[in-house]
């Protein structure tokens, strides 16, 4: 009897322990979360900063450089005080030229968020990279700075319908791509002679500012096939200079540049039989005429001494360049000379020594090129230019290795026809 009294107490006492259990699991269960734990119910805003300024402390206004517009007239407008503005030649100087604000350009104006609309800055787009900062403390503060740049390496791959410049548009690539590919090539292809047909190839930073494409940064390597002969090109730094080589390691330098300009188109030959444009009669035509815009930057085929500037009725404005005991080069017609350019000046290749002009016995803008071979006149489409240094051969083995992958690479880019406007390029 005593048992069973025991075993009921038992049971009613286990039950008691459940009904209490579950309810407290229960109750517990619909309690608030931050009762046992503390939640994040706070989100945390990243402070926006641009140009290193807490854009959130200030009112931003957005405005755009006008026609004769002077950034001090633009600081008056503003409320600037007088002593900053009078400042502004002394505190730029040796960070920026104040008059080479262009019309068109952006800049932002930076304002207290109070009734006073105190302006604090003044931030100017001076290119899509570099801006001037202007600071409105105690006294006025001119810094410069720079965007953050983010190089993307692309393979891109053309073909020459017409002319190197076109061949951008129409396979959507960056035009100042056609500048370097041209200046890497300069002394083995003749960019004013090329056919349909040629084609390149092509590895090379393409540099970033927010996603928006700024410009062209390193040619890896690149590949240019001019009537079906191939040429290779791989930077390479020998005797700590940067420069391009074939893939045998000799330099794509040489003494002579194959043109003096960019990007215009040969309207004269050489010829010892020509109907003078002037002068009615024919006569010798012992250069290359190249037609270009008046004011086209006119470069040394190589390094050289200026031994004549002047001007005559004839060749207008020239300068004559001796290149060594062998090689002369003239350059006739200019518009004006080059900056320092004198008798007697040493002048290296590529250095500007004149502009496009139409000055002496001229119809149009143009330049007349002459070369002379031991004093005797040369076609200079013709001139077999003698090439530089090689990679020496204590650093061939490695220059070899160093351009393996992009050898690779190159040769197994496949030329597509590409549609107009249609990207021909990949990342690497």
């Amino acid at each position: 009897m005593q048992k069973k009294i025991l075993l009921g107490l038992i049971i009613a006492i286990l039950s008691i322990v459940a009904v209490l259990f579950f309810t407290q699991t229960s109750w517990f269960s619909q309690q608030p979360q931050s009762l046992f734990e503390e939640s994040d119910t706070t989100s945390y805003q990243q402070p926006l900063i641009e140009y290193g300024i807490l854009v959130d402390s200030f009112v931003v206004s957005n405005h755009v450089i006008k026609w004769n517009q002077t950034l001090g007239s633009i600081l008056e407008s503003l409320n600037v005080p007088g002593e900053h503005i009078r400042q502004l030649e002394t505190k730029s100087k040796g960070v920026f030229d104040i008059r080479k604000i262009r019309a068109g350009n952006a800049y932002k104006v930076f304002a207290k968020p109070d009734s006073s609309a105190k302006v604090e800055y003044l931030v100017y787009e001076h290119t899509q990279v570099d801006y001037i900062i202007l600071q409105f403390a105690d006294s006025l503060i001119v810094n410069a700075g720079q965007r953050n740049i983010v190089p993307v390496t692309r393979i891109s791959e053309a073909e020459i319908s017409s002319s190197l410049w076109e061949a951008m548009g129409m396979y959507n690539l960056n035009p100042v791509l056609a500048l370097d590919l041209s200046d890497i090539f300069a002394w083995t292809v003749d960019f004013f002679g090329l056919y349909p047909g040629d084609k390149f190839k092509a590895i090379y930073d393409e540099l970033y500012v927010a996603d928006k494409s700024v410009g062209i940064g390193t040619i890896h390597a690149a590949w240019f096939e001019h009537r079906g002969e191939k040429f290779y090109a791989y930077r390479h730094k020998q005797d700590s200079v940067w420069s391009y080589w074939d893939e045998k390691g000799n330099s794509l330098r040489k003494a002579f540049l194959k043109a003096p300009l960019r990007f215009s188109r040969i309207s004269s030959g050489f010829t010892y039989k020509r109907m003078h444009p002037i002068l009615k009669i024919y006569r010798p035509h012992t250069g290359v005429d190249y037609a270009a815009p008046e004011g086209t930057p006119v470069v040394a085929l190589g390094d050289g001494v200026v031994i004549e500037k002047g001007y005559n009725n004839a060749a207008g404005n020239y300068v004559k360049l001796k290149h060594n005991s062998v090689y002369t080069t003239g350059y006739n017609h200019f518009s004006r000379f080059g900056k320092g350019i004198a008798k007697g000046t040493r002048v290296q290749q590529g250095q500007i020594i004149g502009y496009v002009g139409k000055t002496g016995y001229a119809t149009g803008p143009h330049l007349d090129l002459r070369f002379w071979k031991n004093g005797k006149p040369i076609d200079p489409l013709k001139v077999e230019a003698p090439p530089v240094e090689p990679i020496s051969e204590k650093n061939l083995e490695a220059f070899k290795h160093s351009i393996t992958s992009f050898q690779v690479k190159l040769d197994s880019i496949s030329l597509r026809p590409v549609f107009p406007q249609q990207n021909a390029f990949s990342r690497f």
